[in-house]
């Protein structure tokens, strides 16, 4: 797969996470915080349940090989739901998601600096410390 191509996905991503966010926030804003993530992964397993049944069969036994731990991702995604679905309406997209994306980082580095849950070790470099930092300022900034 070219490296142009995982791009696009990514950004894509991107994209829908922020317009997800922001329509969260008018579901949060009207109905509650517990509401919108309901809405968000309620309307979200259903959709995916019916593309898995129709394209895999359902099938969900290869889940007795997974470590435990990875099944934190569902709980873990519902955290990171309820987050923006918070924090979206009362500071604002760029706030909320510079510090989402600044948390992300940081916690992503350290995840690859100590190959925790699995994954491969990759040292955190100059170059990358000196980019949490300028996150950091860039929060600093949006924040003020």
């Amino acid at each position: 797969m070219s490296f142009i191509y995982l791009v696009i996905i990514a950004a894509i991503g991107g994209i829908a996470v922020a317009l997800q966010a922001q329509l969260m926030g008018g579901i949060d804003r009207q109905v509650g915080t517990l509401e919108s993530v309901f809405v968000t992964y309620g309307g979200g397993g259903f959709l995916i349940g019916i593309i898995m049944i129709l394209l895999r069969g359902g099938n969900l036994s290869g889940l007795a090989q997974v470590p435990g731990y990875t099944l934190l991702a569902g709980p873990m995604g519902l955290v990171l739901i309820a987050a923006i679905g918070y924090s979206v309406p009362r500071l604002g997209l760029v706030p909320a998601f510079t510090i989402l994306v600044a948390a992300q980082f940081m916690t992503a580095a350290l995840i690859d600096q100590f190959g925790l849950m699995g994954a491969e070790i990759r040292q955190i470099s100059l170059s990358r410390m000196a980019g949490m930092l300028v996150m950091l300022f860039g929060i600093w900034l949006t924040l003020r």
